[in-house]
């Protein structure tokens, strides 16, 4: 059975569980901000293996990023991360949008059928966001789900399965509308969310889960309804109907269901029975060529 560091968010065997048995970042960034052992015991643990890289790049920022500080929330953390990475970018897409005006916050954070070579937006149009509303509804899907999916795959392959996935499906969503004659451009973390959702649906179909906070049902209906809607929009020659962007949403849904049956064959992971709070299309105007909320 897998066990999950709760220091550096990897996962490792039994044997290996320990953070002192895996070359656990935790011990390298560890410090004692009170003072409580006088025996050189943090000297010890910071010095005797040598810090890495990323533990001096660390020391030299102004803020503490050791186990004590204002970032140990974030520490194996990635669900928060993420989240909070999409609010940031959100902001920052105000503020450029404000200061620079629309054509180069599209630049920026948009992917599109224009400018699919500007490939920083494969990355930065997963994080950004067409709308309050948009980015409130991806972040509540996150939330939910992406703890889960941590506590079975470690930070790490969560982080790039949400970059990745998010990614192909925005590029899909564009490859798509192309091919239907739509040329689109596109926004948003709906391709992650449902990718994360599908590794918890293959995980544990029959897990309750309540639409709209208060219709309960298993969580393979939910799943499946998502793809049996984007199928139908795809399948009548509207992958970005209404603004959103359907064929991003059954792309990532796809890596998500692929990726949990590859997790489901290759490590015996026990399902989570239950929600629990806590860690472990694009928008825009309609119309060819309009933002696709996804």
């Amino acid at each position: 059975m897998p066990y999950n560091c709760r220091h550096c968010g990897g996962t490792y065997c039994g044997e290996h569980r320990l953070p002192e048995n895996h070359d656990c970042t935790g011990l390298q960034n560890w410090n004692d901000p009170k003072g409580v052992f006088d025996s050189g015991f943090d000297d010890s643990v910071n010095g005797g293996g040598g810090k890495s890289k990323a533990s001096s790049l660390t020391d030299k920022l102004p803020i503490d990023t050791g186990a004590g500080g204002p970032l140990a929330y974030f520490r194996g953390n990635m669900t928060y991360t993420l989240l909070a990475l999409m609010w940031i970018t959100f902001l920052a897409q105000l503020i450029t949008q404000a200061v620079a005006g629309p054509r180069v916050a599209q630049d920026l954070f948009v992917l599109s059928s224009w400018n699919i070579e500007y490939v920083w937006t494969w990355v930065t149009s997963v994080f950004a966001h067409g709308g309050f509303m948009h980015i409130v509804f991806n972040s509540i899907v996150i939330f939910f789900f992406g703890p889960l999916v941590e506590r079975y795959v470690g930070s790490l392959k969560l982080a790039i399965l949400f970059v990745v996935s998010g990614a192909l499906a925005g590029l899909g969503q564009i490859g798509i509308s192309m091919a239907q004659g739509d040329p689109s451009s596109v926004l948003g973390a709906s391709g992650a969310a449902l990718a994360i959702l599908g590794v918890i649906t293959i995980l544990n179909p029959n897990l309750r889960v309540y639409l709209f906070f208060m219709i309960p049902m298993p969580l393979w209906i939910l799943t499946a309804g998502f793809a049996i809607l984007s199928l139908g929009f795809i399948g009548g020659g509207a992958a970005g109907a209404f603004n959103i962007a359907h064929a991003a949403h059954l792309i990532g849904l796809l890596v998500g269901l692929a990726y949990g049956e590859y997790i489901k064959r290759t490590q015996n992971v026990r399902a989570p029975s239950q929600l629990q709070l806590g860690g472990g299309g694009p928008g825009g105007p309609g119309g060819p060529g309009g933002r696709r909320r996804f």
